[in-house]
């Protein structure tokens, strides 16, 4: 009989109470479990950054990560980015304006780590988002529709915040 653990944790904003094998993979938690299968699964190994999730505000790769190690944390997956209405968010709007994905399959990793990178950083350069992308693999765009989606996203969330201000 494999060894279960109770775990509760908050996904997106909803909390969420489970009995998990303690060797099971958050990312395979989030898909299977939750059933929120923007979160990808690449290599496996925690270098392409398809898996990329926030817990606690932090981006963390969910496929290096045990279910029981969120216990009492908070997680936002891509499922989590748009706005509660359903409408999408500065940053998604920019990759779609800026044709920053093709296939889809490392989108919700690089809107993930983009969205923690412009929390911190509100002004990037270009040289600051390549490097912070240095972390998520794109083997379709080149990544400069990627990091001009990026640069675009800051500039429109600069002028938000200064209209609100």
């Amino acid at each position: 009989m494999p060894d279960t653990r109770k775990i509760t944790v908050t996904v997106n904003g909803q909390r969420h109470e489970a009995e998990v094998e303690s060797r099971l993979l958050l990312a395979d938690f989030l898909r299977h479990t939750l059933d929120l299968t923007g979160t990808h699964v690449g290599c496996e190994h925690g270098v392409c950054g398809a898996c990329t999730v926030m817990v606690d505000g932090h981006s963390a790769r969910s496929c290096l990560m045990f279910a029981v190690q969120a216990n009492g944390k908070s997680i936002t997956t891509i499922e989590g980015l748009a706005q509660a209405d359903g409408k999408l968010s500065i940053l998604q709007e920019a990759f779609q304006n800026n044709h920053g994905l093709q296939c889809g399959f490392c989108t919700p990793g690089m809107l993930i780590t983009l969205s923690e990178h412009l929390r911190d950083n509100p002004d990037p350069t270009e040289a600051e988002l390549r490097e912070v992308l240095t972390g998520n693999l794109c083997r379709c765009t080149g990544y400069q529709a990627i990091v001009a989606a990026g640069l675009d996203a800051a500039a429109k969330l600069r002028a938000s915040k200064a209209e609100h201000a």
